[in-house]
C-alpha cells in the first residue's frame, strides 16, 4: 500500500492505469513498503517464490512460507495504540489475508480495498486488457496507453520528470503534468515526524475525514 502521493494521484485521475505487463525488480517497491517501528521507518517485505528476475509482476508468487500471521503482527505490535487502530486494523488484516498467491492479484487488492474504504471511486485499469504494442517501452508505452484509452491529458508522479518529456508528449497530442505533494505531517507518537510511509501509516493516525484533505494538498507541475 502506497504512500500518500499515489492515493492523491489515484484520487485525481478519471481513469488510473496499473503495470502488470512490467518487469518485475528487486530494487521497485512492487512487494515491499515502509512503516512505523519504534519512532522510526521501518522495512515491511512480501516473500516471493524463487524465480527468474526477467519476469513481469503477474508472473510472480508469493511463496508458500509467506507468515501472514507474523506481518499482521509486526503491524499490530507497531500501530495498536494509534488513534484509529480499531477502525483501520480489520481492514489491514483483509488485506494481508486476501487468498491471493498472485503477486499483482495481490497488489491489485491492496490497492482497491484502501481505496474503497477512502471513498475513491476512480476506474482502475489493468495495463495487459489494453491493445497496445507491448514491445514499446518507457514514454512510448505510456503514450500508446494514452492514445488507447482516448486521453489528451497524462498525469505522472514528480519523479517521473526524469523520465518523460513534456514536449515528445504534446507531440503526441497530450498534455504531461507532475503531481507535486506538498509537505505533509500528522501527530504520530509524539517524537518527530517520520514521512513517506504506507498509507497504512496514514490511516492509523488519521480519521477518513483528515485524509480526504490530504488528498487534495498536490499541486500539478
Amino acid at each position: 500500500m502506497p504512500y500518500i502521493g499515489y492515493w492523491q494521484l489515484l484520487a485525481l485521475a478519471d481513469n488510473f492505469v496499473i503495470y502488470d505487463n512490467i518487469q518485475y525488480t528487486k530494487k521497485g517497491w512492487f512487494n515491499r513498503n515502509r512503516f512505523l517501528q519504534n519512532g522510526k521507518d521501518a522495512l515491511f517485505t512480501l516473500p516471493l517464490k524463487k524465480d527468474s528476475d526477467f519476469l513481469d509482476v503477474s508472473k510472480r508468487f508469493l511463496a508458500d512460507d509467506f507468515d501472514r500471521n507474523r506481518l499482521l503482527n509486526q503491524l499490530s505490535a507497531s500501530y495498536r495504540k494509534a488513534p484509529q487502530f480499531k477502525t483501520v486494523f480489520p481492514l489491514i488484516t483483509s488485506i494481508v489475508n486476501s487468498e491471493h498467491r498472485n503477486l499483482f492479484d495481490y497488489i491489485h487488492d491492496s490497492i482497491q480495498r484502501p481505496a474503497e474504504f477512502l471513498a475513491i471511486r476512480t476506474p482502475i485499469v489493468v495495463s495487459s486488457t489494453l491493445s497496445i504494442d507491448n514491445s514499446l517501452r518507457g514514454e512510448h508505452k505510456v503514450i500508446a496507453i494514452c492514445k488507447a484509452m482516448g486521453a489528451t491529458n497524462y498525469v505522472n508522479a514528480i519523479g517521473g520528470q526524469e523520465l518523460y518529456s513534456k514536449s515528445n508528449f504534446l507531440s503526441a497530442g497530450i498534455t504531461l503534468e507532475f503531481i507535486q505533494t506538498r509537505p505533509i505531517s500528522y501527530p504520530q507518537y509524539g517524537g518527530d515526524f517520520v514521512p513517506n510511509l504506507s498509507i497504512i501509516d496514514v490511516m492509523m493516525f488519521n480519521p477518513k475525514e483528515s485524509i480526504t484533505g490530504m488528498l487534495r494538498e498536490y499541486d500539478l507541475v
